[in-house]
C-alpha cells in the first residue's frame, strides 16, 4: 500500500473536485474509479471528470460522477476558444485539481483552476504548476503495481485513509439499453442456445493490431473449438481491415461469424458487450470496457504496451498474453523506444500456437461449462 501524502492544507469533505482525463477510452474508464473511492470518502464532495467527447458513453449515467466536462475538439485549434474555456474552468473555484492527464492541455487548465490543491505525476516541465508530485511506481521485473495503483495513489494528498484496491471501474447501463440490445439481437436472429463471443480483431492502430494473419488463425481455433456466433468489434473507418480478417477466416469459421451485427454508437456496443459470454482480442479500450462490464477477457498484448500495469484484475477471468511471456530476452535490455520500433517483427514472433492452450483452457471455463 502507498504511503499517504499530506496535504499543506486542510482538507474538508465538503470540497470541488476536478478530475482530468483526456484521451483514450480506456484510460478515462480506469481514471473513472477515482471519483468513486472520493464519493466513498468525501461523499459531500463535488465531482467533475473533465474528458474528450468520443469518451463520453463509458462515463454516462455513473453515479459517482456529479458533472461531466467535456473537452471539445475545437479547443484544440482556436486558441481563443481555449481561452474561454479556461475561464470558465475558472469561475467554477474548484478547490482541488487531479491531473491524471498531465499534458500542456491540462496543466494549463490545472493553473487557470487557482485551486488551493494541485496534484499530478511529476514532470519537469509542470513541476511548478502543482502542490502535490505523486511518483509512478517502478515497473521492474517482478513489479506488480498496475495502473490502478498509479491513479490510486493521486488521492492521497486528500484521502488519509486506505484504498480499497480491489475496487473495479464500472460502466453503468439502464434497463431500456439491455432490453434494446437484447432486441436487437433477436432481430439478428441470434440463437439465445448458442455462445456469444466479442472479437476485438483490430486496435486502435496498427501497432497496437495483432496481424491479421494471426488474429484469423485465433479464430479459426476458436470457431472450431465451440459452436458459438462470433461478432467482430471495430470502429466504422476500419471496416476495410476488419473485412480483411473475416477473409483470411476459414470458409467454415465464417458461417459462425455474423460481421453485420455491429453498432458504431458506443453505448449500444456496450449493451451488445455485456449480452456477450466473453470478449477476445487486441488488447485496449474494449478489453476495459469488458472486464467493467464483468464479462470475461482474452486479450492479446501489443508488444510495446506495458501489461504489468494493464492488465488488471487477472485471474482465471481475465487472461493476457504478451509476446514477452515467451521471448523475455528480447525485452530484458531494450528500451520501450526499441521496443516500438520493433513491434511488427516482435508481433511476427508472436505466432498463435504460442498461447492456443492458454486460449483453450479459456474457453474451457468460460464457453464449454455452459453448453
Amino acid at each position: 500500500m502507498f504511503s499517504c501524502v499530506m496535504s499543506i492544507y486542510p482538507i474538508f469533505e465538503r470540497m470541488k473536485i476536478l478530475l482530468i482525463q483526456q484521451k483514450m477510452v480506456g484510460d478515462v474508464l480506469v481514471s473513472s474509479l477515482l471519483c468513486e473511492h472520493i464519493k466513498e470518502h468525501l461523499p459531500d464532495s463535488e465531482v467533475h471528470y473533465l474528458i474528450e467527447e468520443h469518451t463520453r458513453a463509458v462515463v454516462e449515467q455513473n453515479p459517482f460522477v456529479d458533472k461531466i466536462v467535456l473537452f471539445q475538439k475545437e479547443y484544440k485549434t482556436s486558441q481563443s476558444k481555449f481561452y474561454g474555456f479556461l475561464k470558465s474552468v475558472r469561475k467554477e473555484n474548484y478547490d482541488v485539481v487531479i491531473d491524471v492527464y498531465g499534458k500542456l492541455e491540462s496543466n494549463l487548465i490545472a493553473y487557470f483552476s487557482k485551486a488551493k490543491i494541485k496534484i499530478a505525476y511529476p514532470k519537469w516541465r509542470s513541476k511548478f504548476l502543482y502542490t502535490h508530485h505523486i511518483p509512478i511506481k517502478s515497473r521492474r521485473p517482478g513489479s506488480t503495481f498496475t495502473t490502478i495503483d498509479d491513479r490510486l495513489a493521486l488521492l492521497y494528498p486528500i484521502i488519509s485513509e486506505s484504498l480499497d484496491i480491489q475496487k473495479k471501474p464500472k460502466i453503468h447501463l439502464g434497463q431500456n439499453e439491455m432490453l434494446e440490445a437484447e432486441n436487437f439481437l433477436n432481430l439478428q436472429e441470434m440463437s439465445s442456445k448458442k455462445p456469444l463471443i466479442m472479437l476485438g480483431v483490430l486496435g486502435s492502430g496498427e501497432s497496437k493490431t495483432y496481424p491479421l494473419k494471426y488474429m484469423a488463425e485465433v479464430i479459426d481455433s476458436i470457431a472450431k473449438e465451440t459452436d458459438a456466433t462470433l461478432l467482430f468489434n471495430y470502429i466504422p473507418s476500419q471496416e476495410k481491415d476488419a473485412r480483411k480478417v473475416y477473409e483470411l477466416c476459414n470458409e467454415s469459421t465464417r458461417c459462425k461469424i455474423s460481421f453485420e451485427t455491429f453498432s458504431p454508437d458506443l453505448r449500444k456496443f456496450l449493451a451488445l458487450l455485456k449480452c456477450c459470454d466473453c470478449y477476445i482480442g487486441n488488447e485496449g479500450g474494449s478489453t476495459n470496457m469488458a472486464k467493467a462490464l464483468d464479462v470475461p477477457t482474452f486479450s492479446i498484448f501489443a508488444p510495446w504496451i506495458d501489461k504489468v500495469g494493464w492488465s488488471t484484475f487477472a485471474d482465471d477471468k481475465n487472461i493476457s498474453v504478451h509476446v514477452a511471456d515467451y521471448f523475455p530476452e528480447k525485452f530484458e535490455k531494450a528500451s520501450k523506444k526499441e521496443i516500438k520500433l520493433n513491434t511488427q517483427k516482435l508481433y511476427e514472433l508472436f505466432e498463435p500456437g504460442l498461447f492456443q492452450a492458454k486460449l483453450l483452457s479459456f474457453l474451457k471455463t468460460e464457453i464449454f461449462s455452459d453448453q
